[in-house]
């Protein structure tokens, strides 16, 4: 059996190799490393995939959030609602932009951030709202977008564990999550559904304006060379990882339903354990399974994870700690909120390997060691 890793890059990679070789030779060829054509050909090729009007490629995920919010404006002081159990990243960028991140708690199924803990965290200072696509499953973007119209808000969303995944609304209408809020960020970190060979994340609105904001920030603050409108930042994607890029958004749609083939094993495999939950899949959105995360119940998760390395499986934990609890955010009071179902997800999470290229005798391996554990 082959090594199991919670990724396999290199069994993805060597099935596409030949596309990407050439695509990465050819930007060798051309020496245009930086701003290529292969960067506006991604972006393009990304716009209609995403059903968004404008993607603007930056340096990461991280940029991508970060980006928008001086985009859009906000300033010291303003109060954005986001979730507190999600990848500190998501909040990191409040902080340093000076604004106040405000903590709400998550559904309990879906992980998502609570909608209704949402219209009570509103308060006059609320700018903003940025809901978090966690695992591959969707917030539930309509009743989001229904508060933010009703209180004048921005959303930005947090795409960077769910591009591609598709969004049902009520009426039928069917839309890529990143595609619905005021703006959104993605990462194309190399564990990613759609995954570079490096750094790399987009920002994607279909607001012109703000489209224009964001393109000028990302670069310095310029909209012409050497003159600079606003204080920006200086955040790209660089052309060799566009050119790989576009090789792999041509495989996303084969790449999520390989995931969640492997979801779907997983899920009949442990279906009505006592110990252990698996993925809630809201009827509102498809889950993408970026990360495939069991519930525990009853289960010393230490111990299960060590039971999982002996037998060559890993496991990841996210996250052990929400972002209320972390030292960094001990200013903005993150210890006076309370959180109940963020602090009890913490304690019981547990995500098995998932990727494109999993082999029958691996699954199998890793249910059995599972199953081994906790019956």
């Amino acid at each position: 059996m082959r090594s199991i890793q919670m990724v396999d890059l290199v069994l993805q990679y060597e099935k596409i190799r030949t596309e990407v070789d050439a695509a990465v030779l050819g930007v060798m060829e051309s020496a245009a490393f930086i701003g290529g054509p292969q960067v506006q050909s991604f972006a393009a090729a990304l716009a209609s995939y995403n059903g968004s009007k404008h993607v603007i490629p930056c340096a990461n995920g991280t940029d991508a959030l970060q980006i928008a919010m001086m985009a859009l404006g906000l300033e010291p002081g303003d109060e954005v609602i986001t979730p507190s159990f999600t990848y500190i990243a998501t909040t990191e960028v409040m902080a340093l932009l000076r604004l106040k991140p405000v903590f709400v708690d998550v559904d309990p199924k879906t992980f998502c951030i609570d909608v209704d803990a949402i219209e009570k965290a509103i308060t006059p200072k609320t700018k903003a709202i940025v809901p978090v696509h966690l695992y591959g499953q969707a917030a539930n973007m309509e009743a989001i977008m229904k508060i933010a119209t009703a209180h004048n808000l921005h959303v930005i969303e947090d795409n960077a564990q769910a591009i591609g995944s598709d969004y049902y609304y009520a009426d039928g209408k069917t839309v890529k999550t990143g595609s619905i809020g005021t703006v959104s960020g993605t990462s194309f970190f190399p564990s990613k559904n759609l995954g570079c060979y490096g750094d790399g994340g987009a920002i994607m609105t279909n607001d012109d304006a703000l489209a224009a904001q964001l393109r000028m920030v990302a670069n310095h603050g310029q909209s012409k060379r050497y003159y600079h409108d606003v204080v920006g930042c200086n955040s790209r994607l660089d052309t060799i990882q566009a050119a790989i890029l576009e090789i792999k958004l041509k495989h996303l749609d084969e790449y999520i339903a390989a995931r969640i083939a492997v979801a779907d094993a997983y899920d009949a495999a442990f279906a009505g354990h006592p110990k252990l939950t698996t993925p809630f899949r809201a009827a509102y959105g498809k889950h993408v399974f970026h990360q495939y995360t069991l519930l525990l119940e009853g289960v010393d998760r230490a111990a299960l994870v060590e039971h999982l390395a002996k037998e060559g499986v890993p496991s990841m934990i996210y996250y052990p700690v929400p972002a209320h609890r972390q030292k960094m955010f001990a200013a903005f009071g993150g210890a006076d909120y309370d959180l109940p179902v963020t602090d009890w997800l913490t304690g019981r999470v547990i995500s098995l390997p998932i990727h494109t290229e999993m082999q029958e005798d691996q699954l199998q391996h890793i249910i059995a060691s599972v199953l081994d554990f906790v019956n």
